[in-house]
Order: structure tokens, then C-alpha cells, then sequence
């Protein structure tokens, strides 16, 4: 039996840790991205022909449709967290799986995985959870084998999250808005499990998952988390929200918002991050979920004053 041929948009995060476990299952990779020539390390993961890599800009589908016309399964990764001069959420996020679920539809696609978020709803105050639940809708109307993943807050050695807070250890006192929302972060190598089991798993066209880790733990006790596995002590303080959106707004005009930014207040100031149980889950998908916290020490040892060499307290 030839192997099966899966087209995954986007090389971020979770791209690496799921190819990896498609290519243990002789799955067939080809990767799209806008410079396939800085992604050669993805080709590491398996044998030789296993790991294709495309260039394609998401401005032009004709470039991607001969791709997918040959594929099995597609899986959309694409996602951003700001707004950029171009790059907009409802272009990313509503606009990509609507152009991806109709070429699917005139295809031979068995599945197509499009992965969203935890919170996605059409009145949230938040343009990226209005984005990414449009684009839910548009996938699921325009191909009826659409599967779409809802995660939590995704943790690894790359997350933006734990990173983040750990290169803030270096000030005494580290504000961080709403300290009791609360999120269910999951470790990336179990979102990549639970993508695979949806493809595998029969009779859950049109259906939604929302996956997140075994343990429900606050924005301030996370943080918290993250200084414990670093042996040091800092002053965690509530900023208030009005300030944090004046500073979010003031820096928005830079590249890269620093830490916070108005969308994400918006996000903040709404429901909990957490696996509603209104939908299917990893229990769905026999994924057991990681304990995150005792994850992380395995990557943000690097951010202790001695390095590996510091005894974990």
C-alpha cells in the first residue's frame, strides 16, 4: 500500500514535533512555506523522499492547489498572535482555511485538520477568537471532512509563554495583567499526537475538539511555575487592566509588540482558556496529556543563573 501524503501549511512551532510522528508512520510530508529554503532542518526528521519542501505564497493558492490536489490529508498550522502591517487575522485566520477547505472540496482530501484555538467565539470582543472561529465556519462549510483542533496555550521548548516570563526574571518584580485567568497549556508533543489521532480516527468528519493539559492553573500561579523551575524569587503583581491597555496601545507601533498587546487584553478580560467540555477531547483521541510544569524544567534550565549546573529547588 503506497503511503499516504499529507500537505501541512505553516512551519512554526508545532510543524517539527508533527512531521516527526507523521513520518514514524510513513506518512508522506510536503511542507509549504514562504522560504523553503531556511526550512532544510525539517527535512532531518525521517529518510531521504520523505520530507518535501514547497515554496508558496499564501497570496497565490494556484501554486498550492496541484499540492493538495495529490494529498490525502491537509492540515492548516498557520496562525499568528499580532497584527502586522501585513499580516491581518481575519486573512490568516478566516481567509486561509476558506481558500484551503474549497480546494479540498474539488479534490480527492480525505481530511482536512484545521487548527484553531480555545475561545474561538463570533462575540468575543478579541478580533483573533472572532478570526479563528470564521475560520472554523468557513472550513467546515466549505469541505463537510473538515476536523478542526482547538488547543489551549501550547508549551515547549520553543513557546513563546514560558520563554517569555523566564528572560523576565531579570527584573525584580514582574507585572502580569488578570493573575487569576486561568488557561490549561498542553505540551506541543501532545498536540501533535492528538493531530495525528484525528487523522486516524474514523467517523469524526465536521466534528471539534478542544484539547488542553491535565492540570487548570492560573496566569500568576503559571508564572510562578516558570520562577520555581529557575530557583528564583520574584514579586508577581497585578497589573490593572486599563494601564496594560494604554501600554499595549502605546506599543503597538513597534514591530514586534513586547509582551502584551490590545487584542490580547481583550482575551484576558473574557472567559477562562480551558477545555469546556461541550466538545470532543483528548480522551476522544486516547492522548493522555503531559504534565507540563515538570516539562518545562527540560528547557528552561538554560535561563537559571548557573545554567544546568543549578540544583532545582
Amino acid at each position: 500500500m503506497k503511503n499516504q501524503i499529507v500537505t501541512i501549511l505553516g512551519t512554526g512551532f508545532i510543524n517539527r514535533y508533527l512531521v516527526r510522528n507523521l513520518t514514524k508512520k510513513n506518512y508522506r510530508c510536503i511542507i509549504s512555506t514562504r522560504n523553503a529554503f531556511q526550512k532544510g532542518y525539517l527535512k532531518t526528521q525521517a529518510t531521504p523522499g520523505s520530507i518535501e519542501l514547497i515554496n508558496w505564497n499564501p497570496n497565490n493558492f494556484d501554486e498550492l492547489k496541484e499540492s493538495i490536489k495529490n494529498s490525502d490529508v491537509v492540515i492548516n498550522l498557520i496562525g499568528i498572535l499580532y497584527e502586522t502591517r501585513k499580516q491581518k487575522f481575519m486573512n490568516i485566520h478566516a481567509g486561509i482555511p476558506e481558500a484551503i477547505s474549497k480546494i479540498c472540496a474539488q479534490s480527492d482530501v480525505k481530511k482536512f485538520i484545521n487548527i484553531s484555538a480555545i475561545g474561538a467565539n463570533p462575540d468575543s470582543k478579541s478580533l483573533y477568537q472572532r478570526s479563528k472561529f470564521q475560520g472554523e465556519v468557513n472550513a467546515l462549510t466549505n469541505f463537510k471532512n473538515t476536523v478542526i483542533i482547538r488547543p489551549s496555550v501550547i508549551e515547549g521548548a520553543e513557546s513563546n509563554f514560558s520563554n517569555l516570563f523566564a528572560k523576565l526574571s531579570f527584573f525584580p518584580i514582574i507585572p502580569i495583567v488578570n493573575k487569576s485567568y486561568n488557561f490549561q497549556p498542553i505540551l506541543v508533543t501532545d498536540v501533535a499526537d492528538a493531530i495525528v489521532k484525528a487523522i486516524e480516527a474514523k467517523d469524526n468528519h465536521g466534528k471539534i475538539y478542544e484539547i488542553g493539559g491535565p492540570q487548570v492553573i492560573s496566569f500568576g500561579d503559571m508564572v510562578k511555575s516558570i520562577m520555581r523551575t529557575l530557583n528564583k524569587k520574584r514579586f508577581i503583581v497585578e497589573m490593572p487592566m486599563s494601564i496594560a491597555k494604554i501600554q499595549s496601545t502605546l506599543m503597538s507601533i513597534l514591530p514586534i509588540p513586547p509582551i502584551l498587546t490590545r487584542d490580547q487584553c481583550k482575551i484576558l478580560s473574557e472567559a477562562d482558556n480551558v477545555v469546556s467540555n461541550n466538545y470532543l477531547t483528548l480522551q476522544d483521541l486516547n492522548v493522555k496529556p503531559s504534565d507540563v510544569e515538570e516539562a518545562m524544567k527540560k528547557w528552561l534550565w538554560r535561563y537559571r543563573d548557573r545554567g544546568q549546573f543549578a540544583k532545582a529547588q
